[in-house]
Formats: C-alpha cells, sequence, structure tokens
C-alpha cells in the first residue's frame, strides 16, 4: 500500500496511527485477559428486587458455579427460575432469576450473566461474597461496565456521557435531553464533521504530497476551502446555543435578589413550598446564600435566596451582601423582589422607581439592557394595595417599554401566584429550550471546549492557506482531534483510505 507514497506522508501517517485510536489497541489487547466484574446494579438499599451484574470471561464459571447452568444448554437472554447457592459451602442462598448474555450481544461486548434476586441486604451480600470467591473474579469500580462498553464499541463517549445524565435525571426535561444524547444524536452530528473535516485532510495531505505528479484534479483545493468554511459556520452556530443543553443538565441559575424586608426569603419558601429560609420583619435577617433545587414545569432550576442589599456596618451582613452581587453576576435569570407598598404614589413615577431597583440589584449603569436579557420583576405585598391601585400599576406596567416582565404577588396570601408560575415557567423554558426540537445541543462544558479549540484550528486552516499548506493541513488535524475527543474516535485509518478512494493512486 505504501509503494506510491512520499515518505513524508507516510511517516506522518504511521506516526498518527501509532498515537490514536488507543481504544482499539486496548480492546484487542486486554479483552481475552481481563478480569471478570461483578456489581449490584440495581440501587443500595432494601427493595424487592436487585440486581447483580457479571461481566468478563469467568461469567460461565460464575454461571455455573451460583446456579448449576452451563452457558452452552442455556438460552440466551431468557431468564430461568434458579437456586442460587454459595459454590464453597453449596448453602442455598436466594431462589432467583438468572439471565445469560453471550459475547458479543451483551451490554459490554463481553460474555455476561445477571442474577436477579431478592432485595434483602443480607441476601445481597451473600450473593457477592459467593460471586468473589470465584478465581479471576472481582468487584467492579466505579463505572466500569460503561468503560467496558465503550471500549468494546458499544457505546460513544457521548452515549456515555448520556447515560449518566439519564441516571441523575431528576426532571422531564432532563430525561428526554439524555435520552435523545444516549439514542446517539449528539454523537452522530460530530461523527459527521469528523467525517467531512477527515475528507478535507485527506485531500490536502494528497495535494501536498502528489500535485507535483500530476495526480490530483485541479480545484481540490477550493473544494476544501469551501467545505471548511461551511464546516466552520456549523460549528460556530452549534456553540450559540446559550448554553441551553448545559443549562438543563445542570439546572438554571435563578436568584432571588433585592432591598431588605421586601419579601425574599418569603417568596423562596413559597415556591418550595416548605420553610427553607428564615422569615423575620427585622432588616437583614438573611446573611448567607440559601440553595435549594426545584423542578419548575419539568425543568430543573437551582434557587438561590441572598441577603438584602443595603449599605450596612455590620461587617457579617456586608459579607453576605458581597455573596449576593457575585451570585446576581453568575445568575441565568434573576428575580428582583421589590416592596410593592413602596412604589410611587405618582403611578407615572413607577417606571422609573423600577429602574432604580434594577440598577441597585444589578449594580450596572446598563441596568435596563442587562434586565430585558436576565430579569424578573416581582412586586410582592400587593394585599397591602388597594385593589383600583393594583390594577392601576398594572396598566402602567403594561404600557411601559424598557422593562423587564413584572409580577405582583402576595407571598402572605398567595394571590398572583398562578401568573407568576406562568411568567417563570417560560423564562426558564426558553433559557433551557426544548430537548426534543431541532440539532442535539451541547451538554458538557468540555465538550464546548473542545469545539472552541476545533474553531480556531479551522481559523488556522484558513490563516496559512496561502502560506504554508503543511500548516494548514496541520490546522485541519487539529480540529479532527478535537472532534475525536469529543466521541473518542481519533484514527489515520479513515484519511488513508479516503486518499486511495478518491483518487486512486497508484492504480
Amino acid at each position: 500500500m505504501f509503494t506510491f507514497m512520499s515518505g513524508a506522508l507516510r511517516r506522518r501517517l504511521i506516526i498518527q496511527g501509532l498515537r490514536v485510536n488507543p481504544v482499539k489497541k486496548w480492546f484487542s489487547n486486554n479483552l481475552c485477559d481481563s478480569d471478570t466484574i461483578f456489581a449490584l446494579s440495581s440501587g443500595h438499599g432494601r427493595c424487592g428486587v436487585a440486581v447483580v451484574r457479571v461481566s468478563g470471561p469467568a461469567s460461565a464459571l460464575a454461571l455455573r458455579s451460583l446456579a448449576g447452568l452451563t452457558h452452552s444448554r442455556t438460552v440466551p437472554r431468557t431468564a430461568v427460575l434458579r437456586n442460587i447457592t454459595d459454590p464453597r459451602s453449596q448453602e442455598l442462598l436466594d431462589k432467583g432469576l438468572v439471565l445469560w448474555f453471550p459475547g458479543p450481544h451483551s451490554f459490554t461486548g463481553e460474555d455476561s450473566v445477571e442474577f436477579h434476586i431478592h432485595g434483602g441486604s443480607a441476601v445481597i451480600r451473600g450473593v457477592l461474597q459467593a460471586l468473589g470467591s470465584l478465581p479471576g473474579v472481582r468487584p467492579a469500580e466505579a463505572g466500569e461496565f460503561t468503560r467496558r462498553a465503550f471500549y468494546a464499541g458499544k457505546l460513544g463517549l457521548t452515549e456515555v456521557e448520556g447515560l449518566g445524565d439519564l441516571i441523575h435525571a431528576e426532571t422531564e426535561a432532563q430525561r428526554r435531553q439524555a435520552l435523545r444524547q444516549m439514542a446517539g444524536e449528539l454523537g452522530q452530528l460530530y461523527s459527521n464533521w469528523s467525517q467531512r473535516l477527515t475528507r478535507c485532510l485527506a485531500h490536502v495531505e494528497a495535494f501536498i504530497d502528489f500535485s507535483e505528479d500530476e495526480l490530483i484534479e485541479d480545484g481540490v483545493l477550493n473544494q476544501v476551502d469551501s467545505s471548511v468554511s461551511q464546516l466552520q459556520k456549523e460549528l460556530e452556530r452549534h456553540l450559540r446555543d446559550g448554553r441551553r443543553g448545559e443549562r438543563l443538565r445542570g439546572g438554571v441559575q435563578v436568584v432571588i435578589a433585592g432591598a431588605t424586608n421586601a419579601g425574599k426569603s418569603s417568596l423562596l419558601n413559597m415556591l418550595c413550598q416548605r420553610p427553607v429560609a428564615i422569615v423575620s420583619p427585622v432588616a437583614g435577617t438573611t446573611r448567607d446564600v440559601v440553595e435549594t433545587a426545584l423542578d419548575i414545569g419539568g425543568f430543573p432550576v437551582l434557587l438561590s435566596d441572598t441577603a438584602g442589599l443595603r449599605d450596612t456596618p455590620d461587617i457579617v451582613e456586608r459579607e453576605g451582601v458581597r455573596r449576593a452581587r457575585e451570585r446576581v453576576e453568575q445568575a441565568d435569570l434573576t428575580l428582583v423582589v421589590v416592596d410593592s407598598t413602596h412604589l410611587p404614589r405618582d403611578l407615572l413615577g413607577v417606571p422609573s422607581f423600577l429602574m432604580g431597583q434594577l440598577r441597585t440589584v444589578l449594580h450596572s449603569a446598563e441596568a435596563q439592557e442587562a434586565a430585558l436579557r436576565g430579569c424578573l420583576l416581582v412586586l410582592n405585598k400587593s394585599d397591602l394595595l388597594a385593589g383600583q391601585q393594583v390594577e392601576r400599576i398594572q396598566k402602567v406596567l403594561s404600557q411601559t417599554e424598557g422593562l423587564p416582565t413584572a409580577c405582583l404577588l402576595s407571598c402572605q396570601t398567595g394571590d398572583g401566584l398562578d401568573d407568576f408560575l406562568v411568567v417563570f415557567q417560560k423564562q426558564v423554558k426558553t433559557l433551557c429550550g426544548d430537548p426534543l426540537s431541532g440539532d442535539p445541543s451541547l451538554t458538557q462544558a468540555r465538550h464546548r471546549a473542545h469545539l472552541q479549540n476545533c474553531v480556531q484550528a479551522l481559523a488556522q486552516y484558513h490563516h496559512y492557506r496561502d502560506l504554508d499548506l503543511a500548516l494548514a493541513a496541520e490546522g485541519l488535524r487539529l480540529a479532527l482531534t478535537n472532534l475525536g475527543r469529543i466521541t473518542g474516535k481519533v484514527g489515520a485509518e479513515e484519511i488513508l483510505d479516503i486518499i486511495f478512494r478518491d483518487f486512486c493512486i497508484g492504480k
């Protein structure tokens, strides 16, 4: 194969082949010699049924020793009711279901067996001790079953991350996003980009080594330029997602902020439906950040109550104010709580008064622009206002431009809560997006970092395109490496295949 290659290209591809794709090398070298692992795969604690999973070359031994079954006579993936016994003493440990999964048609790609037993702690402990007594069988490390599935090519890295997110999902939206990622949609998107980039790199490498022999078609580099530019635009558009997937995965950071005694802690308690924070008529009661996780319309929210913002000689309260401002700077959404009894009697002055409150909370001269992006005004204590006054305030706010959405409510009586929750849920959903529509979103900070590096590497290609084609090719290679680090697939074999298929060199 390498007879018709230049020495430079041959060395470059051979070196790449040695230093990349460690997954295939590890799996081929270690699969046959790997330990057999076991672990409790269901949740810890007392339960009706517990699942103990075994994976590795000694799985057939575990099947025979504990259940008295031979793998050759056991129907794969079929549950069989058996006595589970201790191979050392032949003592009956339990009676349960046993399933045999011969490799490579198993989760890990290896021979596997599952014991579905009763979930009492003594039963589980007895079965685990019996498995541990078998030669070549040891307890699994954290995540080792999934790691073996990845090495076997059963899951890509993004799918592995989706599986982890699914296990930890606490809201409906998180579950939907994790299922979509585990199904491979995000990995397919990145793999498609990798394939296109691999093709571009192969064409550039071929041009470098064979253009002088007139074996390369005219205009091949122009095609590469166009493909790289299009790919760069797609990557940049993918990165401009407003961190929706990351917010959905980790929770929307929502901060309750405002002046002292505006009702911030009361709002927190009302949303949580329990007394999370101390409520007192004494100003400055809350001095530290109080956090709690909520499910708002199926979306995860990390809600933080903060100290009232004011100038104070108290050193402890001053630290609380500093932490409050720090949280506001980091917030995805700020609920600015205002005591509605402090609104000016002349309702025409309400907009400027509220803008002043926003400037106090946001601590910025550009409060108006920032407010429109990430604030929601909460006018509390509406129960202390006359009915006609509430209607007039709502009318003034509806006719005012330049302010964020404002909701009047009473944390004391609950009036206005339903309307506030509708607006709040809409804001949170906008920040997270719909996990089932459009292209799959970024979910991991590491994805974002590698994709940003990829964009920079493509810019390097354009910079060196007419100066030094070898350095331009290195930019493509670096971009491909960063994509491969997301999916776990980086190799040189694909480049070789494309060179020979597209250009028929040596034919």
